[in-house]
């Protein structure tokens, strides 16, 4: 089954991969993507998704993070920026996806958790963008609520690591974008979204509930 799941999450996701670089090249400000890059990320990742033994209900949450990380990252590596066009619609739809794992999943404590996790971090990356405006673009502060509710889906505990870890990638990203200085738009600007798209990508690999690092602690009904 492993190996079935994999196949067909590699086939859709180069679909999806197509979709996105397509759409990346409509916007306006988007970027424009050499095939086949946005497809074999995609369908990777995707493959990876359809392969792990996940509850079906939070299968949708991982699709749609995964899709959403290849399409931003490329913009934002490429042009320092994320456009709304992306940033924006991700709300609706982190909502939609995690309706099945609210109802099939953990039930309420999980769309709790999702909504402050959400507020707490558009919140918290807001406050940093007026104190430090050079630290974090306004697309990054659009972006940060709808990748707290994610991280506020998988638990608590993966709000505080999701910040770290995207601190982290962030540093490993200005190291290697160092090298590259000024040979795109934005100069030596360290995007911040990949680090939180990664970051957040990483913790949805472990569905909520059950015996993880991550579990709220919440006794499922």
């Amino acid at each position: 089954m492993e190996v079935l799941g994999a196949l067909f999450g590699l086939v859709a996701g180069i679909v999806a991969g197509a979709g996105a670089r397509l759409l990346l090249g409509r916007l306006r400000r988007g970027a424009s993507v050499r095939p086949p890059w946005c497809e074999l990320a995609v369908g990777v990742l995707w493959a990876f998704v359809c392969a792990a033994p996940a509850p079906w209900w939070w299968l949708p949450v991982q699709l749609a993070v995964a899709w959403f990380a290849v399409a931003l990252v490329v913009v934002d590596l490429r042009h320092c920026r994320l456009p709304d066009a992306l940033t924006l619609p991700a709300y609706p739809i982190v909502g939609l996806v995690l309706v099945p794992a609210t109802f099939a999943g953990p039930g309420p404590p999980l769309a709790v958790r999702a909504v402050c996790g959400a507020a707490l971090f558009l919140a918290v990356h807001a406050v940093v963008r007026v104190l430090s405006p050079a630290s974090l673009g306004p697309g990054d502060v659009k972006l940060s609520g709808s990748l707290g509710a994610v991280a506020g889906a998988v638990g608590w505990i993966a709000l505080p690591v999701v910040v770290v870890l995207a601190a982290v990638i962030t540093a490993i990203v200005g190291v290697l974008r160092a090298h590259f200085r000024g040979s795109e738009e934005g100069g030596g600007a360290i995007p911040h979204g990949p680090g939180l798209l990664l970051a957040t990508l990483v913790l949805a690999m472990v569905p909520p509930g059950g015996h993880t690092v991550f579990d709220s602690g919440v006794p499922r009904g």
